[in-house]
């Protein structure tokens, strides 16, 4: 069984997931927060495998709230996808950069909504390649904040290059078919680079490949 937390100020929107959500065999929806630190409270009370996350909510704000579940070693193994009302919103690079494991837009297809959540709870970035390619390029050149280069020392040649592939937006496939080497082998590298950097995801593995300089903005060309 899935265990979902909901968190949004607008109750009308936390019913109509949950009335989704609960309808399934395999999902059950076990609170609903209407402001982030509400959220951070049930998330440390129920436990669930997936937060869906509101960015704009009163007294703390999705993005600060992401932050606190992400930080807490009680919760490493809960994963947050960032609900948004549009599909570029500005603070969800910010929100993968912290722990977002990915986002949705509101009014996704409920087939999709459902989709994504057990993604995410079986251990998968909601991140398409077209996602991470557009992200990458929107937000990358607009950090609020200058960042310190991240250290990939720990990383063999090979790791960094599957690393780079996978900032680039290429999924386990297509890194496979580029550097000639099996599925399962790409995805084994991406998995030790994952571990060696403490990467929660491949959503954050996205964000610490720009970090590190492997991916930079304008690369579409």
């Amino acid at each position: 069984m899935i265990k979902v937390l909901l968190a949004d100020d607008q109750a009308l929107v936390r019913a109509g997931f949950r009335a989704l959500l609960d309808a399934q065999p395999d999902i059950e929806v076990v609170g609903e927060a209407a402001d982030g630190a509400e959220a951070v409270r049930l998330a440390v009370r129920t436990r669930p495998d997936v937060v869906l996350m509101d960015i704009r909510m009163p007294v703390l704000d999705g993005l600060e709230a992401t932050r606190q579940i992400a930080a807490d070693a009680r919760l490493a193994d809960v994963r947050i996808v960032i609900l948004t009302t549009f599909d570029l919103d500005e603070y969800v690079f910010e929100a993968l950069r912290v722990g977002a494991s990915g986002f949705l837009v509101k009014d996704t297809e409920p087939v999709d909504l459902l989709r994504g959540v057990r993604a995410v709870a079986a251990g998968d970035a909601l991140l398409s390649p077209g996602v991470t390619r557009r992200l990458i390029e929107e937000f990358a050149s607009h950090s609020r904040a200058p960042l310190a280069p991240m250290s990939l020392d720990t990383l063999t040649d090979r790791e960094r290059e599957v690393m780079a592939l996978v900032g680039a937006g290429l999924s386990n496939e297509d890194i496979a078919a580029k550097l000639y080497v099996s599925p399962a082998t790409a995805k084994t590298h991406v998995s030790r680079a994952m571990i060696k950097l403490g990467a929660r995801d491949r959503a954050q593995l996205v964000v610490f490949a720009y970090e590190a300089g492997l991916v930079r903005p304008g690369w579409l060309g």
